[in-house]
This record gives C-alpha cells, structure tokens and sequence, in this order.
C-alpha cells in the first residue's frame, strides 16, 4: 500500500473539505481499513489497517474533511509507504529526512516537544514513540512515527 502526502490537497484518497459521506464512501469503497464506528457528524474517523497496524485518524471540521493523521505501522515488515515529496516519511531516519526536505527548500521548524512542522505546507511531522519503533543506540526514535496534514496548522 502507498499512500502519498499531497499538502493543501489531502492523502491518497482523502481530499480535505470532502464531507463525512464522501470520506465515508472512500474507506468503503478501498475496503482495507477497520473503522471505529462514528457518530453521523463526527468529529474524526479512525481506521485501522489491521495487515500493518498502521492508524489513520480522519479530523472533521463543520462537516468537512480538515485534516489526515497518520500513524506509523507497528510491524515493521509491512508493505506501507507514506510518501511525501516522493520521500518515505516513515522509513527515512528522521534526521534524513530533515535535511532532504530541507535541501528541497522546505522550511522546517522544529520544537522540543518532538514536533516538526512544514509551515507553508500545512504538515506536520513527529516522533511520538508511544509503541515499540525502532530506535538508535541511545534509545532515541529513528523514524517519525506521526504525520499530519491539515488545511491549517
């Protein structure tokens, strides 16, 4: 499965401002997520990807589709890639990444809480590490584990 991060746009299926029915009608129709069943307007939708233990939270604002989270998978032997700038957001180390998307002229600004964010992109990009990931010799995450992309930030 590849799913690729199309900032101001949404991912692979998912196009920010689509109402809660078309979302809906999205997951359906591609059939390889488990949702969390939801209220009629809600305020997200959880799917599941069982095969990867890969999470993606589907955010709603006034009935519209406003931002995607993705959460890395937990079997590190899946068949996923999250791509974002033709880059693989969750398999690159995070300082790779860093600076690949830097050399791409995309300004990244970092915090102490774990967050990066790609202000003219609308798309965030953390190392929660609230599960098992790989990490490097001094216990420290080697991937981003989380993504968001939203139609603000």
């Amino acid at each position: 499965m590849e799913l690729e991060l199309v900032p101001h746009v949404g991912v692979g299926r998912f196009r920010l401002g689509m109402p809660v029915e078309e979302a809906r009608a999205v997951v359906e129709e591609w059939g390889v997520f488990r949702t969390v069943a939801g209220d009629e307007e809600p305020g997200q939708i959880v799917l599941t990807h069982d095969d990867s233990q890969m999470d993606i939270v589907l955010g709603f604002s006034k009935g519209a589709l406003s931002g995607v989270e993705l959460i890395r998978f937990r079997k590190e032997d899946a068949d996923v890639r999250v791509l974002l700038d033709g880059l693989d957001v969750f398999r690159t180390p995070s300082e790779d990444l860093f600076e690949q998307l830097a050399e791409r002229g995309h300004t990244i600004e970092e915090n102490d809480l774990g967050f990066d964010a790609l202000p003219e992109l609308k798309v965030i990009l953390a190392n929660q590490s609230s599960h098992e990931y790989p990490v490097d010799e001094d216990g420290d995450p080697l991937y981003y584990d989380y993504v968001l992309v939203a139609d603000r930030i």
